[in-house]
């Protein structure tokens, strides 16, 4: 039996995401890493540092989703909210995760700095929690049932994934087949629409092109089954074959 896909949405929290200061780099990745792990990334959403703006959209995407990855605003500043809008979401407190301490505290003792109170709140999580390492600043993220917090910063946030992915649900690989097509999305809108409604276990994207003299489209097929990807490329090339010969006739 055919494995039932597994789900998952993100939540990329800051407000210099809304404000154009920075430029986003975490959701792509998540769509590539969940793409090969064969987990349907079903929906992003972005909001500013408001607490309850956080904990409300969680909510709604912890209850619709089998995964929930969250970006942004677990560092050292006043501004990073997301451990309390969690704890807000799950109706729990907010405590110091005392291996997180230990863990920030003999990484500043080895560099030779100061444990401040600001780097001390990067121990803060929910209550229950369990830490996600991070390889690459030590400072950890956290995990809260079917929710992974993790930092904003891409490098940091890639080495947490990384480290949370052998722990996820195996979804079953989403493949894809694409098809060259010499003719514009308006000659092939209409009969590409009638062969999706054909083909209703694929996902049929057109993507166009423009080479500067003239336009073209990439038809992609995608499906995690091979047969109805066979079938549906199938009628796609019979209806550019027709397409070709409606033109030259």
């Amino acid at each position: 039996m055919p494995r039932e896909p597994v789900t998952a949405a993100m939540l990329a929290i800051g407000d210099e995401l809304l404000s154009g200061r920075t430029k986003d780099k975490n959701i792509g990745h998540l769509a590539d890493v969940m793409t090969l792990a064969g987990i349907d990334l079903k929906e992003v959403r972005i909001v500013g540092d408001e607490p309850h703006m956080i904990a409300d959209t969680l909510n709604t995407l912890r209850r619709s989703y089998d995964l929930v990855f969250t970006s942004g605003g677990i560092g050292p500043t006043h501004d990073d909210i997301t451990a309390d809008a969690v704890a807000a979401a799950f109706g729990l407190q907010v405590i110091e995760h005392p291996e997180a301490v230990a863990r920030l505290e003999a990484n500043y003792a080895s560099r030779g700095m100061e444990f401040t109170p600001a780097r001390r709140r990067m121990s803060r999580t929910p209550q229950g929690a369990s830490l996600i390492d991070n390889p690459v600043s030590v400072a950890p993220g956290f995990r809260l049932d079917n929710v992974f917090v993790m930092a904003g910063v891409p490098s940091v946030f890639q080495a947490m994934l990384a480290s949370v992915l052998p722990t996820l649900p195996v979804g079953e690989p989403l493949k894809s087949l694409a098809l060259a097509c010499p003719f514009g999305e308006g000659d092939i809108g209409d009969p590409l629409r009638q062969i999706a409604k054909e083909h209703p276990n694929v996902v049929i994207g057109s993507y166009p092109k423009f080479d500067g003299t003239r336009y073209s489209t990439e038809i992609v097929i995608r499906s995690r089954d091979d047969g109805a990807i066979t079938a549906a490329a199938g009628a796609v090339e019979a209806m550019l074959v027709e397409t070709e010969r409606a033109k030259a006739g």
